[in-house]
């Protein structure tokens, strides 16, 4: 009987993939990543992308015992620091999805090629921004959040000058990440990413509780680390040690036709990152109004929602390398069943890491000293976060990632602006602004955007229309 019924159950599972995708063309002997390779290259993702995440909690933990106008300042200015850093990964994206493709394609000459073209354009860009940004930090802090507290303002300029001169080492490592990944290679980022982190801490521990030198401290122990592990992965570029080597960086001359294939890629996911970042800032800009306690709550919340959802995103960024090596190679049904299994394995991540932050909350809030009425607004908010991240996150954004692969950017830049401003921009600000919510509102927003993202991209992929495009 249970063998009956163990027949019966593989029947229904092969039954419904083979609504997802044709079993028929797949050679499940000879697959492009079998399950060793898939979890090789994701689980140094999943835990690069967990330990950056503990690692900025741990660093507002430090800065939480400054006091809330330290944290406030910390909180509002990475709002705009995180706007940057998105336009910097959206960047790297596409030099990962060109990449990947390419050395999919078995071309190893134009991989290289295009990873130069990348490192070059990144490295303007953010050196741009970054200059910006420290020079006029302080019009663009009263832009962005109005009038804000003396003292808020004051740790917010500093904050904000340091780690402006840090963008361009951020974007290098970022770049030179991305190839590694794109070779398929997850581990050796993560190794520096976790020496880097550990200087961060160290070096925050140092300037903040032994020099006493507040968020100066914070900024500058940031500074250090990134222009550490930028250092690092340029020198480890240099050795034949993976696909992608980069030679004679100061030779590199723009090419303009590469640079507008990886900008095709780079920009509209540079915008769709851009515009919910601007998104956020307006979300924020309501946050500030509500006084110096919610928006300490505030900042706690994110940090421990990105938390939970850390792991399932690094499952994400792994899909995009293999969905691009998968599509170069031209297998186009085994790229539909990657999506729909990793999909799969992100949400059974996402349970995990819900259950898992919610359950640590209390203890962290503990640890990090905040005032008992941010506390009780931490906590409500969680409550809700966990449940609803973990019936809508997952299609909302992890199927997305294998489109933008088959370079299907434009219409997730699109749609994600027009959910993000009209979901969840519009609802929060009438909530906190006419109707006078707390910051839940914020995530009410939140999970409405999610739940109507999810329901388009499901759409989206059973249309097959994210497979019209060519990159290569």
């Amino acid at each position: 009987m249970e063998g009956i019924r163990r027949i019966k159950r593989i029947r229904c599972i092969r039954s419904i993939e083979g609504k997802l995708y044709d079993r028929s063309a797949i050679d499940f002997n000879h697959l492009l990543f079998d399950r060793r390779k898939i979890w090789a290259l994701l689980i140094p993702l999943m835990g690069e992308q967990l330990l950056t995440s503990l690692m900025g909690m741990a660093d507002s933990l430090m800065v939480t015992r400054v006091g809330s106008a330290a944290i406030s300042a910390v909180s509002l200015t990475d709002s705009i620091n995180v706007l940057m850093i998105q336009i910097f990964t959206a960047l790297a994206t596409g030099g990962t999805i060109i990449c990947s493709q390419y050395l999919g394609h078995e071309d190893l000459k134009r991989a290289n090629h295009a990873a130069e073209e990348v490192l070059l354009s990144i490295t303007l860009i953010s050196a741009a921004l970054g200059l910006i940004c420290v020079l006029f930090r302080l019009p663009i802090l009263h832009l962005v959040f109005g009038k804000v507290e003396p003292a808020v303002m004051k740790n917010a300029q500093i904050y904000f000058l340091v780690t402006g001169i840090s963008f361009p080492f951020l974007a290098i490592y970022q770049a030179c990440a991305a190839f590694y990944r794109a070779g398929g290679n997850s581990r050796f980022p993560l190794t520096i990413s976790v020496i880097g982190n550990v200087m961060n801490i160290i070096g925050n521990a140092v300037y903040i509780f032994a020099f006493h030198w507040g968020v100066f401290g914070a900024a500058l122990s940031t500074l250090l680390s990134r222009i550490f592990i930028a250092v690092v992965m340029l020198y480890f570029l240099h050795k034949p040690r993976q696909p992608i080597v980069l030679k004679d960086l100061l030779h590199v001359r723009p090419d303009l036709p590469m640079i507008r294939r990886i900008l095709a890629i780079g920009i509209p996911s540079g915008i769709e990152n851009g515009m919910f970042q601007f998104g956020k800032l307006a979300i924020q800009s309501s946050v500030s109004t509500l006084g110096t306690a919610a928006i300490a709550a505030q900042a706690m919340a994110i940090i421990l929602e990105n938390l939970n959802g850390i792991a399932a995103i690094g499952i994400g960024i792994g899909l995009m390398t293999i969905v691009g090596q998968t599509l170069g190679a031209g297998r186009t049904e085994e790229a539909k069943y990657y999506i729909i299994k990793l999909t799969f394995y992100s949400f059974f991540v996402m349970i995990a890491g819900c259950l898992l932050i919610r359950a640590l909350t209390g203890p962290i809030l503990f640890l990090s000293g905040m005032e008992r009425a941010s506390s009780v607004m931490v906590i409500s908010m969680m409550n809700f976060i966990t449940i609803m991240k973990i019936l809508v996150w997952t299609p909302a954004f992890i199927p997305a990632y294998g489109f933008r692969a088959a370079g299907d950017v434009r219409f997730s830049m699109i749609f994600s602006t027009i959910s993000m401003w009209t979901a969840r921009v519009l609802l929060v600000t009438l909530l906190i602004r006419v109707f006078g919510f707390g910051p839940i509102a914020v995530w009410y927003g939140q999970v409405l955007d999610w739940a109507v993202r999810a329901a388009v991209y499901t759409w989206r992929y059973f249309s097959g229309r994210w497979l019209r495009h060519k990159i290569i």
